[in-house]
Formats: C-alpha cells, structure tokens, sequence
C-alpha cells in the first residue's frame, strides 16, 4: 500500500528508476519508458538516443488526432496524455522520462500502469519546490464548436466533466470530483479509453490505432459493450477527465473548479494554453 501524498501542494519525485514497455495505441509498434527521480523541477523528456533533456511545457503540445502528441521540432512523441496524469494526479512534480519509440505504451488504455509503476518504486521529498500552479483571478472559457471548458476560481482544484453520446451504452454522464492523489488513483486511473465499433474500419485506414484492440480499450456497439465489464458505471465519463488531467499536467493544476462538456484533447488544450 502506497502512501500517497495528501494533496498538490508538496513537492516529490520518484524514490528510484522504474520502466515499462508496450505497445502504442496508434502506431502499433512497440516502446518503453522509463521513469527516473529528478532534482530539477517539472517533467523533463529525454530520448533514449539523446542525451540532452527537454522540459515539457504546454507550448509543446499538438492537437493531433485522438491522443495529445509533444512536438520539440526535430522530433515527437505521440499518446502522453495517460503517462501525464499519472504523474501529476498521483502528486508527482519533478521526473525525468526516457522515451524509447515515438509513442508512449498504451497498456490497458488506462493510467493504471502507470499508476502501478509509481507504486512500485514511492515518492521521495524532491530537492527544489515544486513549480507554481496557475493562478485565476476570473472564470476563463472556450468553446469548440458545441462543446464547452470553463476554469472558475476556486478554494481547491476540483473537476466537473460532462459527456452525452447518442449511443445507449454512454447516453449522458456527469462526475464531478475534488481530486486529490488518493481519489485520483481510486476513482480515475483505472478508467479505460474507448471507441465505437462503427469507426475502427475508418480509423485502422486512416493509419489509427493499429496497435488498437478488445485488451486496451472498451468498445461501444450503439447498445452494449463489445468486451465489458466495466470497472465503473459511467468508466467513459471518467475516461475523459483522465485525458483532461493529463492535459492540464504540463500548466499545473489550477486552483479552480474545472467544468468540460464534452471534452476533446484540442479543447483541454485550448484552456491549458489559457491559463
């Protein structure tokens, strides 16, 4: 059992190296990460062939389809969204990431792994502190097309996610939820990504999700589910704040009340570049 820090507040990094290996969701070729302590503040990436380290920030981010992809210019890395949350929703705040591929490891198309790479090694009190959270004086808002992200300040960092999906299976989910390291690893990590049976054909000839399948990700058929159990009820709301946390990791999470209405990367991205 995992002592898991009480709040966003302290400063940690990891106690020692730990690694994994997988496929990615889109490229379907194989990668590894590992993930080593840090004393310089931050999430810093390091190829595996480069030994000069980058420090992510949210300028780096591309919208790119179905996954948030970092581009430092001379190269990519694709489907970071679950690494991030794990390491910022389980309180982390100075690591360093080798990348060994161009795409982080799907694993079970959670954050669970990640969360269970964590666990496995502990936290340490990191040497510096940790880097300031976004600070709102008023409610910041974007919109793309009909859907919607508001930042509203707020005494702690609480989120609002709402989804409506015209398949029976989804309908209409809200949760919302004051996170902390503990809620995040019990009641978000575990929840899977997922897709509609109706698009693979389209996306696997779009050179998607290749290495895609009934393992790692749930898959809606209008009424049912392809391959269920579902951890939770409402996995899929849960899902989508998992991809917003991640989104907002490279900003620091807000003192705020985050509200999204059916979220897309582009659109988190919209409101990490806002704050």
């Amino acid at each position: 059992m995992t002592d898991w820090p009480q709040d966003y507040a302290g400063a940690w990094t990891l106690a020692a190296v730990v690694e994994r290996r997988g496929v990615g969701l889109h490229s379907g070729e194989e990668a590894t990460v590992r993930l080593t302590p840090s004393e310089r503040p931050g999430f810093h990436l390091r190829f595996e062939d480069d030994l000069e380290p980058i420090q992510l920030s949210p300028n780096q981010v591309r919208d790119s389809p179905l996954c948030t992809t970092l581009d430092f210019g001379h190269r990519r890395v694709a489907t970071v969204e679950h690494l991030l949350a794990a390491l910022a929703g389980c309180g982390l705040s100075h690591v360093e990431i080798v990348v060994d591929g161009q795409e982080v490891p799907l694993l079970d198309g959670s954050a669970l792994g990640w969360v269970e790479a964590i666990a496995e090694v502990g936290f340490e009190p990191a040497t510096s502190e940790r880097p300031a959270a976004p600070q709102l004086e008023q409610p910041v808002v974007r919109y793309r097309g009909n859907s919607v992200i508001t930042a509203t300040p707020a005494d702690r960092f609480s989120l609002v996610g709402i989804i409506d999906f015209p398949q029976a299976a989804i309908g209409r989910q809200q949760l919302t939820l004051e996170l902390t390291p503990q809620r995040f690893v019990e009641e978000i990590a575990p929840a899977r990504t997922f897709g509609f049976r109706e698009q693979v054909d389209q996306l696997r000839a779009a050179g998607l999700i290749k290495g895609g399948g009934l393992d790692n990700a749930l898959v809606c058929d209008g009424d049912s589910w392809l391959n269920p159990p579902l951890r939770f009820p409402d996995e899929p709301v849960r899902h989508k704040l998992l991809d917003l946390i991640g989104d907002l990791a490279l900003v620091g999470f807000p003192q705020a009340q985050v509200l999204v209405y059916r979220g897309s990367h582009g659109l988190h991205t919209d409101l990490a570049a806002a704050l």
